[in-house]
């Protein structure tokens, strides 16, 4: 195999598919980039047994061929090389020279047949959409993905694909994101896809009106991208929270807040909270206005501020990072609040509709 590429292409491409590769891990190919120099064109592939992601750039093939080269290695290797065309050319005895300018490496190769070959994932159309689209829901829902292996499907977020609307769910046990969209799919489908395969995807699939194509299955999600990638996961299999019967059906009282005035004031109320003294908020929704209290050991804090506030007045509980994550992900300059009691989730929504729907849970206070 002998190459000749643009430095920049090349490193970009590096980083991009890097991002599948497995750390430190018994099968040192694994660790590698997957290289295949034919025609006019490169392709890269990580795979991690889980993740796979691909993609292919222009190249002048001067000799065709495939090699496993580290990632870790090329990457940063490639990334220190003058500005200009990077030539890599494999030799006999299984080293790699990459020259860019002045500039020479030697890397070792990888064992070839140890890379695993992908599997046929054999999914289908599924539904189109635009770049900025799928960016939206990823960000409006991700923060709510659980953390904890103990119920592996709630590790991602549930896809419920209809031909003329799409739901997305996350839930973490504490709070809920569901976001719906009318999009026109091709099937119907309810998967599960794990919440690092769509993070890397966010980070992949460009932005705008460029279109990211979703193929899937039962066992295998395909993202195609106008970037250029291709990312296949595997999905998980598992029972998801009945999310539509976890929603409350009514509420006692509705506050329409100024979500950066209320995420300024529980940043303040913060302060006294740390990892060790994780004391809830205790937010009062009065008449006119939202007041916030807190207290540790650290100290205390009181803050206030001017809200439209209808029915019952409420006192409720609340972890800051929960309730903060849910007003920074909202993308909205006012928030709907519906309560139905100290006690009751609280939902947070959009000042008119249901863009979005997302769920707290209260907590009780140690001296009730």
């Amino acid at each position: 195999m002998n190459i000749v590429c643009e430095k920049g292409l090349l490193s970009n491409a590096i980083d991009g598919v890097s991002r599948a590769v497995t750390l430190r891990s018994s099968i040192s190919a694994l660790e590698g980039i997957h290289m295949v120099a034919e025609g006019f064109n490169l392709t890269l592939t990580c795979y991690n047994l889980e993740l796979a992601i691909t993609i292919t750039i222009e190249s002048n093939v001067r000799v065709p061929g495939e090699c496993v080269l580290n990632a870790k290695l090329l990457g940063d290797m490639v990334r220190r090389m003058p500005a200009g065309e990077v030539e890599l050319r494999l030799n006999d005895n299984g080293t790699v020279e990459i020259r860019g300018g002045a500039a020479k490496f030697e890397l070792t190769a990888l064992n070839l047949n140890d890379f695993p070959t992908l599997p046929n994932p054999g999914a289908t159309p599924t539904l189109t959409l635009k770049a900025d689209e799928l960016h939206e829901i990823i960000n409006k829902t991700i923060y709510a993905v659980s953390q904890d292996d103990k119920k592996p499907a709630h590790t991602g977020e549930l896809f419920v694909i209809e031909p003329d609307e799409t739901t997305v769910v996350a839930v973490d046990g504490y709070r809920l994101a569901i976001v719906k969209r009318p999009f026109k799919a091709h099937k119907d489908i309810r998967i599960i896809i794990p919440a690092k395969t769509l993070m890397e995807v966010n980070k992949l699939i460009g932005d705008g009106d460029e279109e990211v194509r979703i193929n899937a299955n039962r066992q295998f999600v395909v993202f195609s991208t106008a970037t250029g990638y291709t990312i296949m996961s595997r999905l998980i299999v598992g029972e998801f929270l009945n999310y539509e019967k976890a929603l409350p059906a009514g509420c006692k009282t509705r506050a329409l807040i100024d979500t950066r005035e209320f995420i300024d004031t529980i940043e303040r109320a913060s302060l006294v909270i740390t990892e060790r003294l994780k004391d809830p908020l205790r937010i009062r929704f009065s008449e006119g206005k939202v007041t916030v209290n807190c207290k540790t050991s650290l100290g205390k804090v009181e803050d206030e501020f001017p809200a439209q506030v209808e029915g019952d007045p409420q006192e409720i509980g609340f972890n800051n990072r929960y309730l903060l994550d849910a007003l920074r992900a909202c993308g909205c300059a006012q928030v709907r609040l519906e309560m139905g009691g100290p006690l009751s989730p609280v939902k947070i929504l959009p000042p008119e509709g249901e863009d979005f729907i997302y769920l707290v849970l209260p907590i009780r206070f140690k001296n009730e």
